[in-house]
């Protein structure tokens, strides 16, 4: 049996030939034993990066957000770097082990600070990273569709595997906008913390 996550990443479990109703409680306690063996092997402290470029401000506050909820309270062991684009480098991404690129769009691509963040990291760890689960988040003027894809492009070169649905805002975000990036941040980290990605 597979199930997915966001219908994005998969993850195997034991057959079961019962009706899902009477599966559900053994699926359940299949998952609570592989988060609790995650937790016992795991030796240090998962890292999530949070990697964005903002310019008007509108990026930021989604950044914001994004950390808010990678920092919540109910997150106990993550730790959470969030750095400017034209800040981060290659180191940042060796010592990740889950991503989150932030972006404005500019002319129907992302920002000159995000495309030099990748350009400038991607030889470095080129063949020294494991694939890192992923999310984005896209201020937009447009669609922000070219943004997303161009980031979706260079991120299968990484490998960067999206984990989580985009969050593109058009304009001024809205307070529900807002709280997706918070769960955005949460999802993520969760995640990480639970050894699910």
């Amino acid at each position: 049996m597979h199930i997915r996550a966001n219908g994005l990443w998969p993850f195997r479990l034991p057959r079961y030939t019962v009706s899902v109703t009477s599966a559900l409680p053994k699926i359940v306690g299949h998952i609570r034993i592989m988060i609790a063996q995650t937790r016992y092997l795991r030796t240090t402290v998962p890292q999530l990066l949070i990697v964005y470029h903002s310019k008007s401000g509108l990026t930021q506050r989604m950044a914001d957000a994004v950390h808010a909820g990678a920092t919540d309270a109910e997150i106990s062991s993550v730790e959470v770097v969030m750095k400017q684009a034209l800040d981060a480098d290659a180191h940042d991404l060796l010592a990740a082990d889950g991503l989150i690129l932030g972006t404005p769009e500019n002319f129907g691509y992302m920002s000159g600070g995000m495309k030099d963040f990748l350009d400038r990291t991607f030889y470095e760890v080129e063949g020294k990273i494991k694939p890192l689960p992923c999310g984005i988040f896209i201020s937009a003027g447009n669609d922000g569709t070219g943004a997303l894809t161009a980031i979706r492009r260079i991120g299968k070169g990484y490998p960067f595997i999206e984990v989580q649905e985009p969050i593109i805002v058009k304009g001024a975000a809205t307070s529900a906008q807002i709280e997706a990036c918070r769960e955005l941040g949460l999802a993520l980290a969760a995640g990480l913390e639970a050894g699910i990605y």
